[in-house]
């Protein structure tokens, strides 16, 4: 086998980390179905308007358990090597040299046949094994690319691009799952690896796990909204790799003395999250009369890309800290919770926050609310919002998973309702999901949601 890698004796050396989390993976598995029963019993008592087909999933995707209470100082990130790999007497080349890139090594196999791999920024970390690479050829020919990863399987689907904008799943004729997994949901449902077969030309296509988000794509969108006179935009902090947090305000005037905060992307690969949250905010400041009427009451503020350092560095889920930013909103050792933290703290003097949305990806739809045992009456409208809905989306099942749990705050949705009193959400939606879809359900939760606010 030719490899060709310069990151090759950093992938396959041992983490330390990881061979202490292969060891103690069964105390941690008995330790978090200790806590999922304790949770599952603080959360009989969910919203009554949620019983039957609203009420907690009972088949279908459960979500996760318990967050771990983690520490959130910085821990060591190895960057990955960027730039072009070449095969075939430079016949045939690879690279990760562009913003959201991740591909750590390659080898040729013979017959046309290479093998990527992808591997994490630090260990332990989440399985959302994210790659994003450009293939091309000097002659158009077909290849086929072998995705394998370090501690994990092939979750992400693989999605094409000839310019980094538009993408397209691969045609299924053309994937080849390598020790397909078991059961509907999980990492242990995806595959081992997978075989993708590639028309290549001597234009570069882009091979990714989900379509690219990056940066600088992003500011793009916040720039062509903040082209209406009551949208603005300004950076509420910066990263570890000075790269701006910017944070819009919209707001119709003056007057509004209420607030909805909106954050997106704390997980670089939860591009599905983001795409409903576009939409969502696409909404909220369209020129409906509804929206029009809704600003007049309510300034909404939204921070679209949490993470831009993980994101434009290809990450899997953790910013260059090192650390997971959703696990931070009790310490707030990372400048990025930080930035929003702090933000808060100016406005609150300002305005009464009467919701919070967190949009995140996961393996199928979920909400993550906090269960009304821990919140009263006030909570209620986040259950109500959730009904809403999926009256008008009865197309994909609700899988709901509430927490009673206030302390620690660690992450944002509890954050959110316990230093500032805003009901809010964990708003998942799955890896797979319809685009079309998340288009229209971040506008069907647009539309209910300044409708019951309005009616408060």
């Amino acid at each position: 086998m030719d490899l060709v890698t310069k990151e090759a004796p950093e992938v396959r050396s041992k983490n330390p980390q990881a061979t202490d989390l292969n060891t103690m993976g069964n105390y941690f598995f008995k330790m978090v179905l200790a806590l999922l029963a304790v949770t599952l019993v603080s959360c009989k008592n969910t919203e009554k308007a949620l019983e039957e087909d609203q009420a907690p999933a009972t088949s279908g995707y459960q979500g996760q358990g318990p967050n771990s209470i983690v520490p959130t100082v910085d821990r060591p990130v190895q960057r990955q090597w960027k730039g072009i790999w070449a095969f075939n007497d430079s016949t045939t080349f690879f690279t990760n040299d562009f913003d959201g890139g991740r591909l750590n090594g390659v080898a040729y196999d013979g017959n046309d046949h290479y093998t990527v791999w992808i591997t994490a920024e630090n260990t332990p970390i989440n399985v959302s094994p994210w790659y994003a690479f450009k293939v091309w050829t000097t002659a158009p020919r077909e290849i086929t690319v072998r995705l394998s990863y370090q501690n994990s399987r092939s979750r992400y689907y693989p999605k094409i691009s000839s310019d980094g904008v538009n993408f397209k799943p691969l045609d299924s004729l053309f994937f080849k799952a390598i020790n397909p997994g078991e059961g509907e949901f999980g990492i242990k449902a995806a595959p081992e690896s997978a075989d993708i077969t590639l028309a290549v030309t001597t234009e570069p296509i882009i091979v990714a796990a989900q379509e690219l988000y990056t940066s600088s794509r992003v500011k793009s969108w916040i720039d062509s909204l903040s082209q209406k006179s009551y949208i603005s935009s300004d950076p509420i902090g910066f990263t570890r790799e000075n790269r701006p947090l910017h944070l819009m305000e919209i707001k119709e005037n003056g007057k509004a003395k209420k607030a909805l905060m909106v954050i997106a992307r704390q997980h670089p690969p939860e591009v599905t999250g983001f795409l409903a949250m576009k939409s969502f905010i696409e909404t909220l400041s369209g020129d409906s009369p509804e929206a029009r009427e809704f600003r007049n009451s309510h300034a909404v503020f939204v921070a679209p890309l949490m993470n831009p350092d993980g994101v434009d560095n290809g990450h899997w889920r953790h910013n260059m800290g090192g650390i997971d930013l959703n696990r931070d909103w009790q310490n707030f050792n990372q400048p990025e919770t930080r930035s929003v933290r702090d933000f808060l703290r100016t406005k609150d003097a300002d305005y009464d926050f009467v919701f919070g949305v967190d949009f995140h990806s996961t393996w199928d739809d979920i909400y993550y609310p906090l269960d009304t045992v821990a919140t009263g009456d006030k909570g209620k409208i986040v259950f109500d919002w959730i009904q809403a809905i999926s009256q008008r989306l009865p197309q994909k099942k609700t899988n709901i998973s509430a927490s009673a749990q206030l302390d620690p705050t660690m992450v944002s949705r509890t954050y959110f309702f316990v230093n500032h009193e805003m009901p809010a959400i964990v708003f998942e939606l799955g890896d797979d999901t319809p685009r079309d879809f998340l288009k229209l359900k971040g506008q069907v939760a647009a539309e209910e949601l300044m409708r019951l606010l309005r009616e408060q």
